[in-house]
C-alpha cells in the first residue's frame, strides 16, 4: 500500500523548546490514521507543518508521493480543535468563500453545498449568521467547509467537541463514509473509544518524539498481555484454584455476567489456552472466556507512563 503522506525526520523549535523531535511518519492512502499524544506532545505543530501554516526547521513532507508545496492545500481538508468561522457572517456566504479558497469554482461550490445542507437538514441556515448557531451546529458548518472540496487528506482535530451523542454519530458516519469512497483521513483525539473505533493505523506522540506508530492490530500484539477473563461456575473453588496456581497467575477480576459465576484474571505465562479451558472444564461450567486484549487507553497510559 503507497502512502498519502510521508513525514521525514521533522524538527521544529520554538526558541529553546523543540515541539517536534526528529518525527517521521506514515500515513496509507485509504486508512484512517489516529494521532494521539498528551496535551503539548506535538501533534499540533504536525498537523500546522502537513497545512503549510509553519515550516519545519528540518525535515521534508511529501503528499501522495510529491513533495509538499502551496498547490496541496487544495487537496487537504483541515477542521481544527479551535474552530476558525467567522461569527458575524452569513453561513452561506462563508461556505461559498471558504470554498472558493480552496480552488473550488462557485458552481460547483454552490452544488456541493446543496447537497450538504440537504443531507444534514440544514437548508434553513443559509442566511443565518454562525453567532446565531448553537457550538454543535457551528460545528456542523465547520465539518461541511472542511470536506466539500473533496480532499485527498482529511485532517480532524478534535472532530467531535460540541456535539452531542446523535450528532457526534452523525459525524463519525460521514467519516465512515467519505474514507470509504477513498479519503484518507488523519484523526486527533482524546476520545480513545473513537480510536478503537474508527481506527487502522494509529502513532503516539509524546514529548516532541514519536513512540509508536503501526497498525492498530499490530500494536495491539505487541502490547499483548496474554492475560484471560474466566468466568465458572463450580462447586470446588478451592481444588480449582490449588490446581489453577500450580500452573497460572492468578488474580481477580470484574466484568458483566448474567451468570453467579466465579470470575477470575489468569496469566498464562507460558502456558496454552487450550491447557486452561482444559482444567477448567474438568471443575465445572464455563461461562466466560476471553483474552484481555490491551485497549488504546491502556498502550496510551502505559506508554506515556513509562
Amino acid at each position: 500500500m503507497s502512502n498519502i503522506l510521508e513525514v521525514q525526520n521533522v524538527v521544529k523549535q520554538y526558541g529553546d523548546y523543540t515541539a517536534l523531535n526528529n518525527v517521521s511518519l506514515q500515513v496509507p492512502k485509504g486508512s484512517i490514521y489516529g494521532l494521539l499524544g498528551p496535551n503539548g506532545a506535538g501533534k499540533t505543530s504536525l498537523i500546522r507543518i502537513i497545512n503549510q501554516i509553519t515550516m519545519p526547521d528540518s525535515g521534508v513532507v511529501f503528499l501522495d508521493g510529491e513533495k509538499l508545496n502551496p498547490e496541496h492545500v487544495k487537496h487537504i481538508g483541515y477542521m481544527p480543535e479551535e474552530r476558525g468561522l467567522y461569527k458575524t457572517m452569513k453561513v452561506g456566504e462563508q461556505c461559498l468563500y471558504l470554498a472558493q479558497l480552496k480552488g473550488m469554482p462557485e458552481a460547483e461550490a454552490k452544488k456541493q453545498l446543496k447537497y450538504w445542507f440537504e443531507k444534514f437538514e440544514i437548508q434553513g441556515w443559509w442566511d443565518k449568521k454562525i453567532q446565531e448557531l448553537s457550538k454543535g451546529m457551528a460545528q456542523k458548518i465547520q465539518f461541511i467547509v472542511t470536506v466539500l472540496h473533496q480532499p485527498k487528506l482529511l485532517i480532524l482535530d478534535e472532530p467531535f467537541s460540541g456535539f452531542d451523542p446523535v450528532n457526534a454519530n452523525l459525524i463519525k458516519d460521514e467519516i465512515i463514509e467519505l474514507n470509504k469512497k477513498g479519503t484518507s483521513v488523519i484523526f486527533s483525539t482524546h476520545r480513545m473509544e473513537s480510536v478503537e473505533e474508527m481506527c487502522d493505523y494509529i502513532a503516539l506522540i509524546h514529548k516532541s518524539n514519536k513512540l509508536i506508530e503501526g497498525k492498530l492490530d499490530d500494536v495491539k500484539r505487541q502490547h499483548r498481555t496474554n492475560i484471560y477473563q474466566v468466568g465458572i461456575i463450580t462447586n470446588n473453588v478451592e481444588g480449582l484454584m490449588v490446581s489453577l496456581t500450580q500452573k497460572f497467575t492468578i488474580g481477580q477480576t470484574n466484568f458483566k455476567s448474567l451468570n453467579d459465576d466465579l470470575k477470575l484474571e489468569v496469566h498464562l505465562e507460558n502456558h496454552s489456552s487450550n491447557e486452561l479451558i482444559s482444567m477448567l472444564t474438568q471443575f465445572g461450567q464455563v461461562t466466560h472466556f476471553m483474552e484481555k486484549i490491551p485497549t488504546v487507553n491502556d498502550i496510551f497510559i502505559q506508554t506515556v507512563s513509562q
